[in-house]
């Protein structure tokens, strides 16, 4: 049986999910899973925030430099957005969706390691970065792209077919993680059969979650934002685990990343 056939096998014969229990499961394993998920934040914010200053430097510099004279030349921006050359506008969405896939791997490793914590093992900085390999990130680049165009398609139809859309979208980088072997429409496919199981507990854990960590970082000044951020993950992580689980494969792979 191939890995895509047995993934939705298991999702069809997978167990129904209580919302109370996955929702104090994920306050438990948080407790574990902080520190490294404050760790995840820090290390997008690295990672992305300069790759993303590099490829609008120059509109940046022309804003600050409008900013100095202490006026918004219009003509001059114009001027600016007209005169960008075919290879650059290509460099920047090229670099967006590089920027989106950095983003998508590190989401990715961050699963890995919550369950290496799950199981009270040891992780270490590179846990992060397993994915950071060409054949992953070009796979996270597709992911991204189809994420994309799935948001706008979904916001485009009076945004109904969006709130079902977050679903879905939220399980991307939870089955890639643990099933990076699967090209990304099989990625996909497996995220919208596990969302259409269980779309209404997995729907309210997501926005529960979410405006927990949210409320709870900006109580504490809102520097808290970074280390209450990560818990939005601990759901999903836990959906997944109760459905599908990790098999045999996965465990032997898991042991490879030291070797990484």
């Amino acid at each position: 049986m191939n890995p895509i056939t047995s993934l939705l096998e298991k999702i069809q014969n997978g167990k129904s999910l209580d919302f109370g229990d996955i929702f104090g499961a994920s306050i438990d394993l948080f407790k574990k899973t902080w520190l490294q998920g404050f760790i995840l934040i820090i290390l997008t914010l690295v990672v992305v925030i300069p790759l993303i200053i590099a490829l609008y430097a120059p509109l940046i510099g022309l804003i600050m430099s409008q900013g100095q004279e202490g006026l918004v030349d219009d003509d001059a921006m114009l001027s600016f957005f007209g005169g960008m050359s075919l290879l650059y506008s290509l460099l920047v969405i090229i670099g967006f969706f590089v920027v989106g896939a950095v983003y998508f791997a590190l989401n990715a490793g961050f699963y890995r390691i919550m369950r290496k914590l799950d199981a009270n093992e040891n992780t270490v900085i590179k846990d992060y970065f397993y994915f950071f390999k060409l054949s992953y990130l070009s796979k996270g680049m597709i992911i991204t792209l189809i994420s994309m165009l799935i948001g706008i398609v979904s916001l485009m139809l009076c945004y109904i077919p969006f709130i079902y859309a977050i679903v879905p979208l939220s399980f991307f980088a939870v089955i890639f993680a643990f099933n990076p072997e699967l090209s990304a429409t099989e990625i996909i496919k497996a995220s919208f059969k596990l969302a259409n199981k269980y779309w209404l507990v997995s729907f309210g854990l997501i926005v529960v979650s979410s405006i927990l960590s949210q409320l709870v970082g900006y109580l504490a000044c809102g520097i808290g934002l970074l280390f209450t951020a990560s818990f939005i993950y601990h759901p999903i992580y836990l959906i997944y685990k109760n459905v599908i689980g990790f098999n045999e494969v996965n465990a032997i792979d898991e042991i490879g990343v030291s070797d990484y």
